[in-house]
């Protein structure tokens, strides 16, 4: 029987399997390592200080996210030492045998545990990265089988770290309340019992990092995200429809906060989804946590408050199950249709009738 393959194991390849190599027009623009600092870094030390700093950090997110629908926060009060072991113990597990790790395979609809790529199904171009999932909230829905039991104390650590980013995510979202001029509260009741995912990304190193992506270019579909970057860099983000790019410059202990679309919709589109993707490089590793905070399924979706003048971005509401939905099935839709546009156009060039010239006449 032939070993176990894992990404790891073809970072060493000098050129890149067919699999992951990307059209020329979604290829990275822009180095891993070619930072820019449009990206506002915001402290957010004194946020429950309502008669305090709140104001003033309310006015910087919200800028931020009208602008770009992201943005870093700094003394967010995640435990120094949780963020380095959540971090050590991460990269722990992506250096375990590839028999290790696909103890916890979730190919097969299982719910969390270890993939190569990406967890939907039907992509005509992999991303290169290996990732760990986990279910992580509602508490009650946990499937501990599927919670990798290697490097040991990771399950623990990993709860505590899910507990930690709850309540941060709930901070946020009560400063974004507050901005559409609601309760501080209705952004999180209209989500109902929300959801939590934690993905691990790890990206290796990669032969031709200029033919790929670590994860393509997308908006999260849920509420709010935070990601845990190490220093490496490779977190690009646009706000102009993928003209240009930047490379979010990493700092260390921050954690880069995205708006997805649920946001966007409630907002009635004042606050952007934010628009990003990951690239690769060829001289190391790199490791990122994206937890995200999600609906309910069955969680409305359409505005909360429409000011004057204003149309709704949303014909009609819909569930957040539904919403998604859409967007899985858009997504492939587009995929599939591109795909076919490159085998007629394959097709047609084939059956291009060229009159066949000499050698004398070719070389003239």
């Amino acid at each position: 029987m032939a070993p176990a393959k894992t990404l790891t194991s073809l970072a060493e390849e000098k050129t890149l399997e067919g699999r992951f190599v990307r059209d020329e027009d979604e290829r990275p623009k822009v180095a891993y390592n070619e930072f820019s600092s449009e990206i506002p870094v915001i402290s957010i030390a004194g946020i429950e200080e309502v008669n305090g700093r709140r104001g003033e950090i309310c006015k910087k997110i919200v800028k931020a996210c009208e602008e770009w629908g992201i943005f870093q926060i700094v003394d967010h009060g995640v435990d120094v030492e949780l963020v380095s072991e959540m971090t050590r113990l991460s990269k722990e597990f992506f250096a375990l045998p590839p028999e290790e790790k696909l103890r916890f395979d979730m190919t097969g609809a299982k719910k969390g545990g270890f993939l190569v790529s990406s967890h939907l199904q039907g992509e005509a171009v992999q991303d290169w990265r290996e990732i760990v999932i986990y279910f992580s909230y509602p508490i009650e829905k946990r499937d501990y089988s599927r919670w990798p039991d290697k490097p040991e104390g990771w399950r623990k650590v990993t709860e505590e770290y899910s507990e930690k980013l709850t309540c941060l995510a709930s901070k946020l979202l009560e400063v974004l309340s507050e901005a559409l001029g609601l309760d501080k509260q209705v952004l999180k009741t209209a989500s109902l019992e929300m959801d939590q995912k934690i993905v691990v990304n790890f990206y290796p190193k990669c032969p031709q990092p200029d033919l790929t992506l670590g994860v393509k270019r997308h908006t999260d579909p849920g509420t709010i995200t935070l990601l845990l970057q190490d220093n490496v860099g490779g977190l690009q983000a646009t706000r102009d429809n993928g003209i240009t790019w930047i490379t979010v410059q990493p700092v260390h202990g921050a954690f880069v906060v995205n708006l997805g679309d649920h946001a966007h919709y409630l907002s009635n589109g004042r606050f952007k989804n934010a628009d990003h993707q990951a690239v690769v490089n060829s001289k190391c590793s790199r490791l990122s946590i994206a937890t995200f905070q999600n609906p309910a399924q069955e969680a409305t979706v359409y505005p909360l408050k429409l000011r004057d003048g204003e149309k709704s971005v949303l014909e009609e509401p819909i569930s957040y199950a539904e919403m998604y939905k859409r967007k899985m099935n858009k997504d492939l839709e587009m995929a599939r249709l591109k795909k076919l546009a490159k085998e007629k156009q394959l097709k047609d060039l084939d059956n291009t009738k060229i009159d066949a010239k000499s050698l004398d006449d070719i070389l003239a």
